[in-house]
């Protein structure tokens, strides 16, 4: 019999592992007196992690931040179990008979193939399923299903999608563009009034207004502005440790250096990147 060790261990085996840890007993002290609330946190960081890997091209990396997040289904359907609501199984049977609901196109009548593409198939399908569990009473507006919870960004372009399905939205870019300015105009506007004594609170909705417009012109070029957002981040990080490298050589702190300084050696790493 081959060593346990060198086993594949399976999805049955990772149900067993978190039964174990979430034992009142004999489990984890930790994980005994984790609930849906405090394991949510983690949920929500694992799915940044995957995306993470994802962005980085890192497959290694994504093997085991996919296994993360799906420790956190398995977390929280053993959580739901043990207060008898639900089982793993029954997360399972709910997502595929959702998947084969919601893809008709594929799993009843192919002919609906272009149906699915261009005729918001999937959402009707899905608000077909609402109006049948009665979701429809619990509120009336076209935005309610959209999580408060999701990253800022992610959220304002989903609301924004959602007012667009009714006709709210602007024709083209341009005039997205132009708001941008507006209200770019209007945060200067603010930081000015500030110096004379205005309100701090203007400014924060001013640059909450930016932000929004921001996320709209991102929807408006098919552009995912928390992807692009991570991207610039990691390129700030990646050229300011060139910054770094550049000082060390020198024996040097970037806390050392002028910022003049430190433009030029950012300008450099620009430039070495811009050539591969």
């Amino acid at each position: 019999m081959a060593d346990d060790r060198e086993r594949k261990h399976t999805l049955t085996d990772l149900l067993a592992v978190m039964a174990r840890l979430r034992d009142p007993e004999s489990g984890c002290p930790w994980d005994v007196k984790q609930n849906f609330a405090t394991i949510a946190p983690y949920t929500i960081e694992e799915a940044y992690e995957v995306a993470d890997a994802i962005a980085r091209e890192d497959l290694d990396g994504l093997k085991d931040e996919l296994g993360d997040l799906l420790l956190q289904v398995v977390y929280h359907a053993q959580m739901a179990s043990e207060q008898s609501r639900f089982e793993f199984a029954d997360v399972v049977d709910a997502i595929a008979r959702k998947m084969i609901r919601r893809h008709p196109h594929v799993f009843e009548d192919p002919s609906r193939r272009e149906e699915f593409m261009s005729a918001d198939l999937w959402d009707r399908i899905k608000a077909e399923e609402k109006a049948e569990r009665g979701d429809g009473a619990t509120s009336a507006s076209v935005l309610g299903e959209v999580p408060v919870g999701l990253p800022a960004l992610t959220r304002a372009v989903k609301l924004q999608k959602r007012a667009a399905k009714v006709g709210f939205d602007w024709p083209s870019l341009a005039p997205v563009l132009e708001k941008a300015e507006e209200e770019i105009a209007e945060l200067k506007a603010a930081i000015a009034d500030k110096k004379s004594g205005g309100a701090q609170e203007r400014i924060v909705e001013e640059f909450g207004d930016l932000l929004f417009v921001m996320a709209n012109v991102g929807r408006h070029l098919g552009v995912d502005p928390e992807a692009a957002l991570r991207a610039a981040n990691a390129k700030f990080v990646r050229r300011f440790e060139s910054i770094e490298t550049a000082l060390a050589a020198e024996g040097r702190r970037p806390e050392d250096a002028t910022l003049d300084e430190m433009d030029s050696l950012w300008d450099a790493a620009k430039d070495a990147e811009r050539k591969g």
